[in-house]
C-alpha cells in the first residue's frame, strides 16, 4: 500500500526506556524518558530501512543502579543527551512523527510520552495513528496473554538482536516482530 502522493507507507517503530528503580520512585522523581529508539519500516518493501538513537538528559530525576543494571544506559552518558523538549523536536521535524503513523510495543511508550508531554509543557510530537503491536501479535496469534516483546521473537521464531531494555534495540526487534505480522498479512494497512 503507497500512500496518495505515490511514496511508500512508512512507519516509525518507537520504544522509550524511562528512568527507574528497584521499588518505589524516590520522592519528587518522576519517570522520565533516557532514550528513545526509533525504527523505521517500509511497509511496502517489508524491510526495516532506518535506525536511530535519541538519548535524553532526565530534568527532575537521576539514573539509579538498578535503571543502569537494567537498561546499560549511565547518568554520565544521559547528560550529554537532548533536554526533552528538543528531542520531541527532533521526532516531529527529523522522523516526521506527526505525520507517519506510529508503534510500540504495548502503551507504556504512548502514555509515557502523553504524561511527560503534559508536565513539561511541550507539544506532543506523536500523531494519532499508533498500533499497540502487542495487541496485534496477541490476537493474530490466538493468545491469551500479551507477551512480552523477548517472549513474541521466540514466539515468532525471531532472533533477539542487541541488548534488551535498549531503546535502539527493541525498536529493532518490534520492527521485525511488525515486518512478521505484515507478512502474514495480520498489520492493520492504514498503519
Amino acid at each position: 500500500m503507497t500512500t496518495s502522493y505515490g511514496s511508500p507507507l512508512l512507519l516509525n517503530v518507537v520504544d522509550v526506556e524511562a528512568t527507574c528503580w528497584d521499588g518505589d520512585a524516590p520522592p519528587g522523581m518522576p519517570c522520565e524518558i533516557i532514550e528513545i529508539g526509533l525504527t523505521t519500516v517500509d511497509l511496502d518493501a517489508g524491510e526495516r530501512t532506518a535506525r536511530h538513537r535519541i538519548l535524553v538528559r532526565p530534568a527532575r530525576s537521576t539514573v539509579s543502579a538498578f535503571c543502569t543494571e537494567l537498561t546499560g544506559l549511565t547518568q554520565a552518558e544521559v547528560d550529554g543527551g537532548l533536554a526533552f523538549a528538543d528531542a520531541c523536536r527532533e521526532l516531529a521535524v527529523r522522523h516526521e512523527a506527526g505525520r507517519r503513523p506510529w508503534a510500540s510495543w504495548g502503551d507504556y511508550d504512548r502514555k509515557q510520552f502523553t504524561r511527560q508531554c503534559q508536565a513539561a509543557a511541550v507539544p506532543y510530537p506523536f500523531g494519532a495513528r499508533h498500533t499497540n503491536a502487542k495487541a496485534v501479535f496477541t490476537t493474530a496469534r490466538g493468545l491469551r496473554r500479551r507477551p512480552g516483546m523477548a517472549q513474541a521473537l521466540t514466539l515468532a521464531g525471531l532472533p533477539l538482536e542487541g541488548r534488551h531494555h535498549r531503546g535502539e534495540d527493541d525498536a529493532w526487534n518490534i520492527a521485525a516482530l511488525v515486518l512478521d505480522l505484515a507478512a502474514r498479512g495480520d498489520w492493520p494497512r492504514e498503519g
